[in-house]
């Protein structure tokens, strides 16, 4: 009979949650059967959404996909951590979004899907009301969602690109990936009035409330889709913090949303806006380079000035780990940097 151990776990916001783990189960799936919902998604250790540092604890951590653990020391993924003996670990989740029971799932209605750019698509749906006319939980911005692909069990998760709304409308943002199965059904049969099931609002990458903070956003391609949401959400809150979007692609065919930026700089004018083009043509007039380089560039003035900005990152692991380098050799505390890293299937 395997041993049971007490995990001990302590959130962003310092608040404190136990639950029993034998030696034979993940992590995820234990603090599940003490009605624990942790961040998480793939289950395979290939997405990184449920990324932890392990503070103290024997375990042991199965095969993962190596760029979807953080670089730091004791990092795990919760759901391939199997303890060895009582564990002490750190999660970047506040306690508002650690749940209990399941996760909702809720039938969607497509209401359009269009190409916006590049190998970028918009697609938009709807919640559709449950027998009580209830339009679903509420969402907020930065967290995503993972979406079903009609008539089969294959899932993929995608952040929101528009901020919390009370009627049920869902926006994604989503690259086309060669030979993927949900980017094959996006591009090849997806169409106004299908019906998809959702499963969320899952995530703890989401923006901080009620700061006067400096605000510095840094995404790679389709990494806006959450920085649009949280934009959005300050425009319509009309929050005036000094704020600056960093956008990154490869090359100008990569550019996509060029509207919706020009849009968000109108309804923020304490915004500004860097897009980024690591490979541009001859005639490219913007920044040449990566959103870090730009950033570190950014950052090393503010710091100097006084400012200790909130760093909001969201991107490939390259991006990510690399932004939290700038971070911290420009002397910003870890605690005010917030990630999100995506890896596609």
């Amino acid at each position: 009979m395997s041993q049971t151990h007490t995990i001990n776990l302590t959130t962003r916001d310092h608040k404190e949650i136990s639950f029993p783990c034998g030696e034979g189960e993940h992590l995820i799936e234990a603090a599940a059967k003490a009605n624990i919902t942790l961040p998480s998604s793939c289950l395979e250790g290939n997405c990184g959404a449920c990324h932890g540092n392990c503070k103290s604890g024997d375990h042991e951590l199965k095969s993962h996909r190596k760029d979807a653990l953080p670089k730091e020391d004791g990092a795990i993924l919760m759901c391939r951590t199997y303890p060895k003996a009582d564990l002490s670990i750190e999660v970047s989740a506040d306690m508002a979004h650690i749940t209990s029971g399941p996760i909702a799932e809720r039938t969607c209605e497509v209401i359009e899907v269009s190409n916006i750019g590049g190998a970028v698509r918009r697609l938009v749906m709807k919640v559709l009301p449950d027998e009580n006319g209830d339009m679903g939980p509420q969402f907020e911005a930065g967290q995503y969602m993972e979406l079903q692909i009609p008539g089969s069990d294959v899932k993929r998760a995608y952040s929101l690109a528009n901020a919390p709304n009370w009627d049920g409308t869902l926006e994604f943002l989503i690259r086309l990936q060669p030979n993927g199965k949900f980017s094959s059904w996006l591009e090849d049969k997806a169409s106004a009035g299908d019906k998809l099931q959702v499963k969320g609002p899952e995530g703890a990458f989401v923006m901080q409330t009620g700061t006067l903070s400096a605000r510095r956003f840094v995404a790679g391609g389709t990494g806006v889709a959450p920085m649009f949401a949280m934009l959005r959400q300050m425009a319509e809150f009309q929050e005036g913090n000094d704020s600056h979007l960093y956008f990154g692609v490869n090359t100008e065919d990569d550019l996509f949303c060029m509207d919706q930026v020009e849009d968000l700089k109108k309804l923020l004018p304490n915004l500004t806006v860097t897009v980024c083009v690591w490979k541009p043509g001859n005639d490219w007039q913007g920044y040449t380079g990566s959103p870090v380089d730009a950033f570190a560039a950014d950052l090393k003035a503010d710091v100097e000035k006084g400012l200790k900005p909130e760093v909001y990152l969201c991107g490939p692991p390259g991006l990510v780990d690399a932004t939290e380098e700038a971070s911290a050799a420009a002397g910003l505390s870890h605690d005010n940097v917030y990630c999100e890293r995506f890896l596609p299937a």
